[in-house]
């Protein structure tokens, strides 16, 4: 499994007008005796490509000037919580992740160098290639559970790609479903191939819905996973109920997120304790449905998650530099929000001198597990995750004792003694004015428990929810977006700007028509 990782892209994969498939993603090879066809060709040999796209998940692979901020999944987690209120980040440092922070990318929407071409062209080559093993669906030989299970992981791929594609350069699902998101690609691209128009919001959900629905989750439904970086059913279901709290589909979310938790305990994984976790840098822990598992030689050094996190400066400039000049923070404000037997409080130190007398708190939440060698796991989901979603879908649903039930379940390993007395479902127009609702106390604890790990703008723009960012929180004046709409959550402020290079190569697409608004608001 070790080698097979190493491959991050395969070579299967042909580029096509549109910029979803980077020439430099396809310069490595698999193997040097294998084309694209033949590994194609069987289950065996499949799960080569396969892996190569699960390594481009925590690998940097941006171009030149913008990879110590690009490494996969993580990196866009991060960009989507330093956005928000509750992640502070308390300087600009070296300057990574600062310009997401203060909302100044859109308008570099022409340089290869920045978000808009980054995360665009991410998802697409993604998708690129989960595109071109899904088309060997029939023809694929092997065992039927081996092909299900490659097969249902593409379509999984695909899904998870759109959705995120949808959540960065759309506005949110409800009340924005005939609005324009991002083109659509279901068949193998290659060079010459005619891009597509932009598809509308609802059109993209409906192909994740399907991909998810009609494939992915019935093939991978009772097969077992080879590695902890591969999407099992679990994490399909998972990723289902994400899914379908966007769309404000609470019946399915609900039964998703409950089938992710039986699936998962299957596996042996459930809630832990803070204790048993701590460092968050773990992919084998018992309660990970979903991470990379990074060893010595596949780190990215300086372009990695805790490189970012970490503030121990220690070892110099072996770990901890972005950590330490730029360090991440948690607001007063939410921290405030945890009882003080809260166990998660371990995850920030509010007496670290390095705070600042009017900052935030410092994280310790996330830690290299060696800073020696650069190494620590990244975790895109833990089972924890999954009942807050089951509690909000059944509160959504005016069950609030199920809801209650649920989230108690998770509290109690948090606050020893946690009750719950609240109901309905009411929020703030901003996440700072209070309601004392049910759905406010879950939504609350979601944004304490997943802190760092989720994207806190992904919840602000489905709750339909603005917010506004304070020197009393602990934000530095330089990052208080003055003046900004940001308590409008119907502005543009959280859509990304297309890359002009799918102007340039993509004949449907039209920058005069189909550019996202520069600006806050609408042009």
């Amino acid at each position: 499994m070790k080698k097979i990782f190493n491959y991050m892209f395969a070579a299967l994969v042909g580029c096509a007008t549109l910029t979803s498939c980077l020439d430099s993603a396809l310069e490595t090879s698999p193997t040097d005796s294998m084309s694209g066809d033949a590994l194609l060709g069987s289950a065996s040999t499949a799960i080569i490509p396969l892996n190569g796209i699960y390594r481009s998940m925590y690998a940097t692979w941006s171009p030149q000037a913008n990879e110590h901020q690009s490494f996969g999944i993580s990196s866009y987690n991060l960009m989507a919580d330093v956005m928000g209120e509750d992640m502070i980040q308390a300087a600009q440092g070296s300057g990574w992740f600062w310009f997401d922070c203060l909302y100044q990318v859109k308008s570099r929407f022409e340089s290869t160098a920045w978000r808009s071409y980054d995360v665009w062209n991410c998802y697409y080559t993604w998708i690129s290639n989960a595109n071109y093993i899904i088309d060997r669906e029939e023809t694929m030989t092997g065992d039927a559970d081996d092909v299900a299970y490659i097969i249902g992981q593409a379509y999984a791929i695909r899904a998870y790609s759109y959705f995120m594609l949808a959540q960065t350069f759309a506005r949110t699902y409800d009340g924005h479903e005939d609005e324009p998101c991002c083109p659509i690609y279901t068949e193998p691209t290659q060079a010459g191939t005619q891009g597509n128009p932009r598809s509308t919001v609802r059109q993209v959900y409906e192909q994740i819905v399907s991909d998810m629905d009609e494939h992915a989750l019935p093939l991978l439904e009772g097969k077992a996973r080879q590695h902890i970086t591969h999407i099992s059913y679990a994490v399909a279901c998972g990723l289902r109920a994400r899914i379908a709290l966007v769309m404000n589909d609470w019946t399915t979310a609900r039964q998703a997120a409950i089938n992710a938790i039986n699936a998962a305990g299957q596996e042996g994984r459930g809630i832990l304790p803070v204790a048993s976790f701590r460092g968050l840098h773990d992919a084998s822990a018992a309660n990970v449905m979903w991470g990379a598992s990074i060893i010595a030689d596949q780190t990215g050094a300086y372009a990695s998650f805790f490189s970012h996190m970490d503030a121990c400066d220690e070892l110099g400039p072996t770990a901890g530099a972005y950590g330490a000049s730029a360090r991440k923070q948690i607001s007063r404000d939410l921290y405030s929000l945890m009882s003080p037997t809260d166990t998660r409080r371990e995850w920030w130190d509010p007496n670290n001198e390095e705070n600042g007398e009017d900052g935030g708190y410092q994280q310790e939440k996330f830690k290299f597990s060696n800073r020696q060698t650069w190494t620590g796991d990244y975790i895109w989901m833990r089972v924890e995750e999954m009942y807050l979603m089951l509690a909000e879908a059944e509160c959504r649903l005016d069950n609030d004792a199920d809801a209650i039930n649920y989230l108690t379940q998770l509290m109690e390993t948090r606050v020893e003694g946690y009750t719950c007395t609240k109901s309905g479902t009411s929020l703030g127009t901003t996440s700072s004015q209070r309601t004392g609702s049910l759905l406010e106390e879950i939504i609350d604890q979601r944004r304490i428990e997943l802190w760092g790990e989720f994207g806190r703008i992904y919840d602000l723009r489905r709750l339909h929810q603005g917010f506004r960012r304070t020197a009393a929180m602990g934000w530095p004046r330089a990052a208080l977006l003055d003046g900004r709409p940001s308590d409008n959550p119907e502005s543009y402020m959280w859509v990304l700007t297309i890359p002009q290079t799918e102007f340039d190569g993509n004949i449907n697409m039209n920058p005069s028509t189909d550019q996202n608004p520069v600006g806050d608001l609408a042009d």
